[in-house]
């Protein structure tokens, strides 16, 4: 069972409207590890002012489940009034999980919740992101028509819009870019304004290493596996030192991709 939207948001209470998934991606991510139906509850105000005894009986009891899983703070009902004792009165076993702990790049020990996770992809430490989340932080959007300017620099980028998912800090990433027909590719993604040319548009391209196909379609879908920060955004004095900058950054994806970095994730 999941709610969309997130009760923080309607409540107004979340500081970060941010997703780390679009909803789609969540159930897909919960069928994967063995669900075989994901229930999914649209969070309004009528749904949340319900009291926690309400709750159960509209939502719980009519589903009869033998097992009920939540973490140790799992709260619910109007107020967050109803917890895991009373949960207990509408399913036999409630199974209580443990925090999942892990550790960061600089060795420190981390309980693993979204709110970590989101500060650590808006830092661009993506690569941090693969082991507290058991995969990377992927993003999906619709391929649309940009500057251009790819193609004249040897690098021709597809442009996401619509990303379903939060971005993380100007720059440029290695990320494995999944193709609607599922085949993958490494990818360099530039994120940024692109400052070098002066924009001041937000923008989020990708460049498929070793696609042989067109970019010049749009409106279909791609999604990013973002796997790690290569480099902050940089203004060159000309076309020549930037397409350097490129190639370079092209050079670190090769040599991590032939290195076995970039497999597909689920």
């Amino acid at each position: 069972m999941t709610f969309d939207p997130p009760p923080a948001q309607v409540l107004g209470r979340s500081q970060d409207e941010r997703l780390l998934t679009s909803l789609e991606r969540r159930i897909e991510l919960l069928k994967a590890t063995g669900a075989d139906a994901v229930q999914v509850l649209h969070a309004d105000t009528a749904l949340l002012a319900l009291s926690p005894e309400a709750f159960i009986d509209a939502h719980i009891a009519p589903l009869q489940l033998g097992v009920i899983v939540e973490g140790p703070d799992f709260r619910f009902g109007a107020r967050r009034a109803g917890d895991l004792q009373l949960l207990r009165s509408a399913c036999e076993q409630v199974e209580v999980v443990d925090p999942v702990l892990g550790t960061l790049a600089d060795g420190g020990q981390v309980e693993v919740r979204s709110g970590l996770l989101r500060w650590l992809i808006a830092a661009g430490r993506v690569a941090e992101v693969i082991p507290l989340a058991g995969r990377p932080h992927r993003i999906t959007g619709t391929v649309v028509k940009g500057m251009q300017r790819g193609r004249d620099l040897g690098v021709p980028t597809a442009n996401l819009d619509a990303v379903d998912a939060c971005i993380p800090m100007d720059g440029v990433y290695g990320a494995v870019g999944i193709m609607p027909d599922g085949s993958s590719r490494a990818a360099a993604v530039s994120i940024g304004t692109n400052p070098t040319f002066g924009d001041t548009q937000r923008t989020v391209e990708a460049h498929l290493l070793d696609h042989d196909g067109s970019l010049d379609d749009y409106g279909w879908t791609l999604s990013i596996d973002l796997r790690h920060f290569i480099r902050e955004q940089i203004t060159c004095d000309s076309l020549e030192s930037l397409k350097a900058l490129i190639a370079h950054d092209l050079d670190i994806i090769r040599t991590r991709h032939a290195q076995g970095e970039y497999a597909l994730a689920p």
